[in-house]
Parts: structure tokens; C-alpha cells; sequence
């Protein structure tokens, strides 16, 4: 067997006219400038560059694209003709290289090489190895199930799609079937049934986090059908997803490719699907009464961030704005809601809600939670217990709450760049449970801010968050007349009008209940049931890279 770092070819070849040392493994394409002269020159930049194997797009010879270009071939008519540049005259052949260039903050840019080569065999040679090699890379998608959202954001998704990503996946030769939906979960629809999935390495979305969302209700849900599992069932351990998702950003927030690639760019978006990059990303379940609801992959939010929601809905024909204005709206009602909280701690995992380092690429916490996780999935299915329920205790806490929120990653974004959550993590197997008890708007207004400056929002007497792996909530006037009993005696007041408040909230008190905000839809219950799945899906991205993994990278040289 072949080592790794095996070189498969070494060459003298031409870069600009200079003279470059070329060599290719089975990890690295590398050119190195030949010195001209033998006197050393200390403070003369290095010459030397290296590629990863992986990070390579395509390769192509120069002559193959300029015929391409002409026609079918080139036609010797007898007519007089230019030379270019003095080429072929001494049988020289070209080939070009495209490759991964990291640009600044978290960016790919696509950047070409081209070598020239003394004679034509060996051009050959070198393009035929970097192609084989490149067709060796099993993770690299060949064909593409393409879903564009024309109406996201601001409408510009069918253009994004044609003008910066046709073109890369042309280049690197995956072929997309493209669907251009017509109505709303229309790519869920057709993923639960129409689509033959089996054509097919991967399913893209172009898109905000609605299309996303509708790309995992159709994926999730199909896979669960084909491998005999119920999701009405809260308690059924689900089946992952084999397809990766790729998602191009074309909507107003962006937030799940910001917090797994860390910009929205549809270019890098689409270079982390050519390399076949895979990120795996928990899953929530919600379910209410033994009925399935939603799935959630970023954030659920019951109080202000639904109250919000709810507001906005009625507020479209504002656009964008009408977050900011039902926000703001929001906030001066400061609202609070009565309920009860039950949840499952998450045991013998590393990490804590509060820690100062980030979820990254290559993140040790989600290797080593998921793997405890995917241990515990084993033994459940081995000894036919898949309730939950056994796997710890549960606690509960009641009270009036300004928000409850689930962030199962940071939900970062432009507007929020730590998010709501900052430290937690993509696969590891649970949620951060964020409880906001009621404060004044002033304590409030603190905790809101602190999501955009580098303050610990949690860092707050009213404010209490919980790593869990799977919780329940019940509004006030969901329970049962014994437990409302309870919180008068423990609370040690008499409150005449209770009951009354509780059933006609539009006598001035606060209103009953809420609404959740399941990653940007109204869910049509409140009280749920939340399950965590570790690593249901994968997604076309590797995570943010750290900033010296970054800068080593982007400065070639330095490899």
C-alpha cells in the first residue's frame, strides 16, 4: 500500500515565466520557486506553496478549454492566424489548477495556477494523476439535488444561485437537478415522496433558515418512514439521515450557515460542498401529546422571541423591518408567562453552557459527547429500553418566565455575533435551556444586549441556563387543578381573582400563554415535549476553523 506522503510526480514546470519545482501526493500539490542565483537573501519572501489534495476544485489543460471555446475543435481553413503569446511554438502545453484560497473573515475564494509544461506527454501526465486523484476522494458530491427559493429574503436566491454557484459546480463537474419551488414546504413535499433520492450524493437548498428548515422536515421524515420509525412517537430513537445538506445563503438572517461555516457567503457555501466537507448537527424533537409537531435544529422560543414571531406575522407587508418594529413592540409590553419546566439533565458529558471556549471545526466536546451518546443509543436499542426516562432524573421548576429559549447551536448571526447561546455546540447531543424569569424591562434590556457585546449573558440573577437533553413545558392554564392548589400554598398568598385571571386574561393581567418560536415558525401548541438527537443530520461544512488554523492556511508558504 501506498504511504500518504508518496510523492506521485515531480517536475520542473513554469509559473508567470519562472521556474518552479512541482510535486504532487496523495495529501499535497506543492510548488517551490528554484533559486536563480546561489546567494542567499535572508529577507526575500518564501517562494513555496502547498494545497491540500482535498481543497483542489478542478484541473483542466489550457488548449482542451480553448477549444472548447471555438467549437468543436479547431478547423485548419488556410487562413493566416495569430499567435498568442508565442505558445506552442516549441511544443509547450499549459494546464491550470483551481484551488481553495481562505480570504478574510472565514471566507473561500476560488484561485487558479496555471503550469506550464516543456512537453505535451507530460502535461497529460500531470493532469490525469490530480484527476485521479481527485476522483479517489469518496466525500466529494458527484450529483446534486438543487431546491432555490425564489422568494426568501430579498428575492435574489434563483440569481445568487445562477451567476455564483452554477458555474463552481460546472467547473468541478457535479451535476444538480434544480427545482425552483412554487409554494411554501413545497421542497418538504417533494422530498417525503416524489424525490428518488438514491440519484443522488446530496440535497442543497438556496435559501434562509425556512428553507433549510423545510429540506430537514422532508429529509428527517422520509428517512424515519424507510427504516419503520414512528415519529408521533417522542420516545423512538431516530434513524439518521445518509444525505448531506448544503446551504447556499439567499435569506434575511442566515443563521444556520453562519454558525457552521462562519460567514454568509454563497461562494464559500458552495466551495465547502465541491470539497465534500461534512459538519454533523443535532436534532429536537417536538411533539405534544404523543403527536409530532416540528423538528429544530436552532432555536425555540417561547415568550418574547414568540411573542415576537406572532407580532411579526401580522406585519409582513413591512418586510424585514417589522422585526425590529414588533421587537421593540414587544419589549414595551414585557409580557410574562406562568408555567412549569421539566427537564433531563445532560450526564457524563464535558462542557458547560457557561465555558469561554466556542463550538469549532473539529470540536473535541462534540467527539466526545456524541460518542457517549451514540454508546448510550446502543445500549438502549440492545436492551429494548428506549425510554429515556430511565437515563437520569428529571427536575422541575415553576414560575413566571419573560423567555424560555432552546438554542441547540449558538444561533450567531451578523446582528447577534455570539448568539443566544455561545458556547454551544453543533453535535453533541443536547440543548442549552435559557430561563429568563421576570425582571424589570431594565434588567431585561441588560440581558438583551449583552447577546451582541462580549458580556456573559448569563450572568444575571434573573437569568438561569441548563444543558439538557430533553425537556417538557406546560403553561399555567394547561395544569391540572391540584398543581395550581400547590402554588398558592407555596407561595403563601391568597389571590382571589386567580382563577378568574387565569380563564379571561383580558381583564389587564398578564395574557395566559404564548406561542413558540420553532425556528421561525408559530408551533400550534404550547405545551411540548423536547428530545434532543445526537448527530441526526450532516450538512455540507467542516465548522468554523479556528483564527491560527485560519492564518496558517491562508498563507500557504507557512504549510
Amino acid at each position: 500500500m501506498d504511504r500518504p506522503g508518496r510523492l506521485l510526480l515531480l517536475s520542473e514546470l513554469r509559473v508567470r515565466n519562472a521556474a518552479y519545482d512541482v510535486s504532487l501526493s496523495r495529501c499535497l500539490l506543492t510548488w517551490k520557486r528554484r533559486a536563480s542565483s546561489p546567494v542567499y537573501r535572508p529577507f526575500r519572501p518564501s517562494m513555496s506553496h502547498s494545497v491540500p489534495l482535498s481543497e483542489i476544485i478542478a484541473v483542466r489543460e489550457e488548449d482542451e478549454e480553448e477549444e472548447e471555446e471555438n467549437g468543436s475543435g479547431r478547423k485548419d481553413d488556410g487562413s493566416w492566424k495569430k499567435i498568442k503569446d508565442g505558445d506552442r511554438l516549441d511544443g509547450r502545453l499549459a494546464f491550470t489548477v483551481s484551488y481553495v484560497e481562505r480570504c478574510q473573515q472565514h471566507r473561500w475564494r476560488c484561485a487558479e495556477v496555471t503550469f506550464t509544461c516543456p512537453e505535451r506527454a507530460l502535461c497529460r501526465s500531470w493532469v490525469s494523476s490530480i484527476r485521479e486523484q481527485l476522483a479517489s476522494i469518496s466525500s466529494r458530491p458527484r450529483s446534486l439535488l438543487v431546491y432555490i427559493n425564489p422568494y426568501g429574503g430579498k428575492r435574489q436566491g434563483k440569481r445568487i444561485y445562477e451567476r455564483k454557484v452554477a458555474p463552481l459546480f460546472a467547473q468541478a463537474g457535479i451535476s444538480t437537478h434544480v427545482i425552483v419551488t412554487e409554494y411554501a414546504n413545497h421542497a418538504r413535499d417533494h422530498l417525503r415522496t416524489a424525490a428518488e433520492l438514491s440519484k443522488f450524493d446530496g440535497v442543497v437548498c438556496v435559501g434562509g433558515d425556512g428553507m433549510f428548515s423545510e429540506i430537514v422536515h422532508g429529509l428527517v421524515w422520509r428517512t424515519q418512514i424507510e427504516c419503520g420509525v414512528d415519529p408521533n412517537c417522542p420516545d423512538e430513537a431516530l434513524s439518521p439521515c445518509s444525505l448531506r445538506i448544503g446551504i447556499i445563503p439567499a435569506g434575511s438572517t442566515d443563521c444556520i450557515c453562519f454558525a457552521t461555516v462562519g460567514t454568509n457567503d454563497p461562494i464559500t457555501s458552495a466551495l465547502h460542498i465541491i470539497v465534500g466537507d461534512s459538519q454533523p448537527m443535532d436534532v429536537c424533537s417536538v411533539h405534544h401529546n404523543n403527536m409530532f409537531l416540528r423538528y429544530s435544529v436552532s432555536l425555540l422560543g417561547y415568550g418574547f422571541y414568540g411573542d415576537v414571531l406572532s407580532d411579526s406575522e401580522r406585519k409582513r407587508w413591512l418586510g424585514l423591518a417589522r422585526y425590529d418594529i414588533s421587537g421593540v413592540k414587544m419589549f414595551l409590553t414585557h409580557n410574562y408567562y406562568e408555567g412549569t419546566v421539566s427537564y433531563l439533565p445532560a450526564r457524563g458529558m464535558i462542557g458547560t453552557p457557561r465555558d469561554a471556549g466556542r463550538c469549532r471545526s473539529g470540536c473535541a466536546v462534540c467527539q466526545h459527547n456524541g460518542q457517549i451518546q451514540s454508546d448510550r443509543a446502543e445500549k438502549y436499542e440492545t436492551e429494548k429500553a428506549s425510554d429515556c426516562e430511565d437515563d437520569g432524573e428529571w427536575k422541575t421548576i415553576r414560575g413566571k418566565f419573560l423567555a424560555i429559549n432552546a438554542a441547540s447551536m449558538s444561533c450567531a448571526c451578523p446582528r447577534s455575533p455570539k448568539g443566544l447561546s455561545p458556547a454551544a455546540h453543533l453535535a453533541d447531543g443536547t440543548t442549552d435551556l435559557i430561563l429568563v424569569r421576570k425582571c424589570s424591562r431594565f434588567n431585561f434590556l441588560r440581558h438583551l444586549l449583552r447577546h451582541a457585546n462580549k458580556d456573559d449573558q448569563f450572568d444575571l440573577g434573573f437569568v438561569e441556563v441548563h444543558r439538557v437533553v430533553r425537556f417538557r413545558f406546560t403553561p399555567r392554564y394547561c395544569q391540572s387543578d391540584s398543581d395550581l392548589e400547590l402554588d398558592l400554598l407555596e407561595s403563601g398568598k391568597r389571590q382571589i381573582f386567580s382563577q378568574i385571571c387565569r380563564d379571561h386574561p383580558a381583564c389587564g393581567c398578564a395574557p395566559a400563554y404564548s406561542s413558540w418560536n420553532c425556528d421561525g415558525e408559530i408551533l400550534t401548541h404550547t405545551a411540548i415535549d423536547v428530545r434532543v438527537h445526537c448527530r441526526l443530520i450532516k450538512l455540507f461544512a467542516r465548522g468554523i476553523e479556528e483564527p491560527q488554523v485560519f492564518e496558517d492556511l491562508a498563507n500557504p508558504s507557512a504549510i
